[in-house]
């Protein structure tokens, strides 16, 4: 294939990496050697991750944790454009700032739908086991790149303020991972083939239209119980998904993976589990209620629950 999700995440890695660098190097943090080992081991994990043993990977992580717990994290300072700086950028970009925006799910939709199968010199072009994954990428590397020429920014700056945007982030940063990781554990041990036998006993495995349903709100359940669709996807994949979806209605694998995250996606927006996505706002924003942000996300999350199953639905008598 030519691209692959190790691709992607080496070049998630370098950005990080980079990153860790100005950290290093920021003295207004009073921790930036420890705040720049934490990401350099984060962009070491991205860039190595598949060709490092596991067990020096869980070592890495294991100092990842022990500095954010010693306290070893802190912020530093950061070269952002001034308040009339920022003004001007609006007035003179108007509505091409959302363009980068919306072609990240556009061109998402794209690789999915149209390039899964496109082959180049008898090599796929997308990675055909990380279809989705691997056009997020893409398409956020396109927007990346796109953002930089509408700006007239170089990559540099798309460096430092990625470094800005992940150290606000924190160690939250690391939950999806880490919580991927969990649900495969809980794969393992089983928890999906209960699912699956107790989803069984509640709604007839032999109705399409329920089946989707159950997947789509259950996605969107146990996102909000782990805080991750990362973690509740390879439970509710192997729970309903794959004996029932897949292999008893033949539905198309990659549709099911796309719709099955993005309902797990509106649990994100409804739950205090997510704390990098409505936690940490609320604190960068300084509210008073940390939970105004999810109060504003639910009708938003529920209307798009409800899109997502009619939309999986539609798409599975297609397939």
């Amino acid at each position: 294939m030519w691209l692959s999700m190790e691709a992607v995440y080496i070049f998630l890695g370098i950005v990080v990496t980079l990153g860790s660098v100005w950290t290093f190097a920021d003295r207004s943090n009073p921790k930036r050697l420890t705040s720049g080992l934490f990401y350099l081991l984060y962009g070491v994990t991205l860039l190595f991750g598949s060709v490092i043993p596991p067990f020096y990977t869980g070592v890495l992580v294991l100092i990842m944790v022990a500095i954010v717990g010693f306290g070893g994290l802190k912020l530093g300072k950061y070269e952002e454009a001034s308040p009339e700086e920022r003004q001007q950028h609006r007035q003179r970009l108007n509505n091409r700032l959302f363009i980068p925006a919306l072609l990240i799910p556009i061109l998402t939709v794209i690789g999915v739908t149209w390039l899964k199968n496109v082959k180049i010199g008898g090599a796929f072009l997308l990675d055909p086991n990380n279809v989705t994954l691997v056009s997020l990428g893409v398409a956020t590397f396109m927007a990346l790149l796109i953002s930089m020429a509408m700006t007239r920014s170089t990559p540099f700056a798309a460096v430092k303020e990625s470094r800005r945007l992940l150290e606000t982030i924190g160690w939250a940063a690391l939950l999806p991972q880490m919580l991927a990781t969990l649900g495969t554990i809980f794969t393992t041990a089983g928890v999906g083939a209960a699912v699956s036998e107790w989803i069984g006993t509640i709604i007839p495995t032999h109705s399409l239209f329920w089946i989707v349903v159950a997947y789509c709100v259950g996605m969107a359940l146990f996102t909000m119980i782990m805080g991750n669709a990362f973690a509740a996807f390879p439970v509710m994949t192997a729970g309903i998904a794959v004996p029932l979806l897949i292999q008893q209605f033949g539905v198309d694998a990659n549709h099911v993976a796309a719709l099955g995250m993005f309902s797990g996606y509106c649990g994100t927006l409804m739950t205090p589990m997510a704390a990098n996505f409505n936690i940490v706002p609320a604190a960068l924003l300084d509210l008073r209620d940390q939970h105004h942000v999810i109060r504003v996300q639910v009708p938003t999350a529920l209307i798009l629950l409800a899109f997502n199953i009619a939309a999986m639905y539609v798409v599975t008598l297609m397939d």
